[in-house]
Formats: C-alpha cells, sequence, structure tokens
C-alpha cells in the first residue's frame, strides 16, 4: 500500500513539475516570468496602445523605422556608437508610443560556457536599459531577459556569423 501511494505522489509530482513550462536559459533581474515569453511579437495582453492590441505591429514598425538590435564587440558589454545612435532612436520612438512595455534580450555568440554567456547576454542587455533610462525611458516600462547563446540570430561558428549573435534586441511586450 505504501508503494502504490508512493507510486501516485510521485507521479503527481513529477507531472506538475512537467506542466510548468519553465525556460532555464531565461534570467534577466528578476522581473522575467522565467518562461521564455520575452519574444513578445504579436502577444496581447489586453493593453491597448496606439497600435490597439496588435503588438506585432508595433515590433514591425519598431523594426523599419528605428531598428530593434545593437550588436556588441568580442566579450564586451560596451555601447559602439552605432549602438547608441540606435538606443537614441528607440528611446524617442519609445516616448512617442508611451504605452508599450519592452523586453531586451540579452544575446551572446556560441564561444564560452552556458553560465558565462547567460551572464554577459545579461550585462549586455542591462547596458542597453541603463542607456535607454539614461535617455529618459521611464524604467517600469523595460525589463530584461538573458538568453545566453541559446537563442543564435546567425548559425556558424565564423566571426561572421558571431557578430551577429553578440547583441542585445528590444523587443515589444
Amino acid at each position: 500500500m505504501k508503494l502504490k501511494l508512493l507510486s501516485v505522489v510521485s507521479v503527481a509530482l513529477l507531472a506538475s513539475a512537467c506542466a510548468t513550462g519553465y525556460d532555464e536559459s531565461a534570467i534577466g533581474d528578476g522581473a522575467s516570468d522565467g518562461l521564455g515569453s520575452a519574444s513578445g511579437a504579436g502577444a496581447t495582453d489586453g493593453r491597448v496602445s496606439d497600435f490597439g492590441t496588435d503588438l506585432g505591429a508595433a515590433q514591425s514598425a519598431l523594426d523599419s523605422e528605428v531598428g530593434s538590435k545593437v550588436y556588441f564587440g568580442y566579450d564586451s558589454t560596451q555601447l559602439s556608437a552605432e549602438a547608441r545612435s540606435t538606443l537614441e532612436k528607440q528611446a524617442e520612438w519609445l516616448k512617442t508610443h508611451g504605452s508599450l512595455k519592452i523586453v531586451i534580450e540579452g544575446h551572446a555568440d556560441e564561444r564560452g560556457t552556458r553560465e558565462y554567456n547567460l551572464a554577459l547576454g545579461e550585462r549586455r542587455a542591462t547596458a542597453a536599459q541603463n542607456y535607454l533610462t539614461a535617455l529618459g525611458v521611464d524604467a517600469s516600462r523595460v525589463r530584461i531577459v538573458s538568453y545566453g547563446k541559446e537563442r543564435p540570430e546567425a548559425l556558424g561558428s565564423n566571426e561572421e556569423s558571431w557578430s551577429k549573435n553578440r547583441r542585445a534586441a528590444t523587443v515589444i511586450e
């Protein structure tokens, strides 16, 4: 009887653990829900913006009007002049569209350990976040998440691919 009860409890615990959908590759500033839901494109939570509830349209507008990605040098969190220019345009765009919230996703190339790259991605996202808030974007509208090397933009083990993966991407949520 004890063995049967223990088996039932074990199965229930295993099922509940599998049902959470937790994505351990997503770390951030504590504001992340840890569910890997930072993509935001097309997602709605009832918020209405100047894009209605079509956050996918808002993301497309951000991408095409000002750019949503900034790139970093190898093992660096330093914002280049080009990255600062893009973030300045993002800040102005976000001020114009004041009801939108964003996630800044930090990414790294494939070199280095998973843990190191998650931390590096977080530092890159934080650098972008700090610059945007210094430019007047309300900090309550911005959260960060790091994906490290888990979500590459470009596949390949060469400088061309690595340079595209060392980034911070601004995503409407």
